[in-house]
């Protein structure tokens, strides 16, 4: 039985990759590092089938060290214990595949050995590295961020697969159109060439075997969304989501969530971007849209698929059907810069905690009112440290409700927070 095209073809030196030139290309630094065959702990970070495993095995077959590899999905601290005792006696590299995967105890067991230069670490991820690899790991690691594939670089692999690939190269393959083939793998190399010898191998008994959009398509039975969900186009389809719902557009919104389900997206991920969203993009503007969203969440985690998409479209036409308003969001933001900028202010005495005699001498909680001691539950004080006294964080969006807010404060505190 063949290994897949994709195997077959795997190159064995920076020569024969096909694109990330600006790591591997000449002169680049990556190119220069495993030529001295001094390379630093890496991480590979892009989407997949862009070369992230294969330049850790043009590495592998270019050092002349020990090499490990283990995956994150199967593996766990045993099993690098075990490879960091074994390069005690001789300095390795250790790639681990999808690290992103290894939990932070997992994670620090690499930590003394890369920084003691025990064994040069190389993980390959889809994810974002600065979210999923912890900060002193990262901080011992140069991250290569891997690019997707061009049309032009795909093409450059279908002609070497034609021409190297002895399977392929006992076939009159007439390819007269490409499209389909590049929009179906989405920039991943792998995913690219073994479809393209799933559609020779379908065709074989014709000849020549004339290669065109319609059979490519046929063949592949249905257009497969381009979309990963461990990839780079989960982070674009799920901004897209998002920016959709935020611009009061259910129509896109609907479109890239069923992209999204038929890429087979975690239905509980969905959920919770929209429960975000909910208070992030809507807020006071329409209380009750947090209220759907929370429920949403709850309902697709009940009743799981298929019939959670029904649960998940309700929620996302609801948003984006309500007011919008980001003035909660804006005012956690602008609290948040004036404490990087201040510091730890004093808590002012009259609203401090005072539960012991000792504190009530010192002046905790003296002078503070209780508001419902006063008429229409409120009395004019101040609750920011002297400081910033006066600042006012919350600006109420200009919707109905918020409206209806702004009304309401201003009448509570007149001229002094400016409503």
């Amino acid at each position: 039985m063949r290994a897949p095209l994709a195997e077959r073809l795997r190159p064995e030196t920076l020569d024969d990759l096909v694109g990330q030139d600006h790591l591997t290309g000449e002169g680049s630094i990556l190119r220069k590092a495993i030529a001295a065959g001094k390379i630093p702990s890496m991480i590979l970070w892009g989407p997949p089938g862009v070369g992230k495993t294969t330049i850790a095995n043009i590495i592998a077959h270019t050092l002349q060290v020990p090499f490990y590899t283990l995956s994150a999905i199967s593996s766990g601290v045993k099993d690098i214990r075990e490879v960091i005792d074994l390069a005690k006696s001789r300095h390795a590299v250790l790639f681990i595949d999808e690290i992103h995967r290894f939990n932070k105890s997992q994670q620090d067991a690499l930590l003394g050995a890369v920084e003691k230069g025990i064994i040069t670490l190389i993980g390959a991820t889809t994810e974002n590295p600065s979210f999923e690899v912890n900060a002193a790991l990262l901080s011992r690691s140069q991250v290569y961020v891997l690019k997707p594939l061009g049309p032009e670089e795909l093409g450059k692999l279908l002609r070497i697969a034609m021409e190297k690939d002895a399977w392929l190269a006992s076939k009159t393959i007439e390819l007269q159109e490409t499209e389909a083939l590049f929009n179906i793998s989405g920039g991943d190399a792998r995913k690219l060439l073994n479809l393209f010898e799933l559609v020779v191998d379908t065709l074989q008994e014709d000849s020549p075997i004339v290669i065109n959009n319609e059979k490519v398509m046929d063949i592949a039975q249905q257009r497969v969304a381009i979309y990963d969900k461990s990839g780079e186009q989960h982070y674009d389809i799920i901004s897209a989501f998002i920016k959709s719902i935020r611009g009061s557009d259910p129509n896109g919104a609907v479109y890239w969530l069923a992209r999204m389900l038929a890429g087979g997206e975690d239905i509980k991920f969905i959920a919770r971007r929209l429960v975000i969203l909910a208070s992030e993009d809507i807020g006071n503007a329409n209380p009750n849209a947090l209220l759907l969203a929370t429920s949403c969440f709850q309902a697709v985690a009940m009743i799981g698929n298929p019939e959670s998409r029904i649960i998940l479209s309700q929620c996302a036409t609801y948003l984006a059907s309500s007011p919008k308003s980001n003035a909660s969001y804006m005012a956690i933001g602008a609290a948040q810069s004036v404490v990087g900028q201040t510091g730890d202010l004093p808590v002012p005495l009259h609203i401090r905690n005072a539960p012991t005699k000792l504190m009530k001498q010192h002046g905790y909680g003296k002078g503070y009112r209780y508001s419902h001691d006063f008429d229409n539950n409120f009395s004019e004080q101040e609750y920011l440290p002297d400081a910033i006294a006066g600042t006012r964080f919350y600006d109420p969006g200009r919707n109905a409700r918020e409206d209806e807010l702004r009304r309401y404060l201003k009448a509570l505190w007149k001229e002094k927070y400016n409503y």
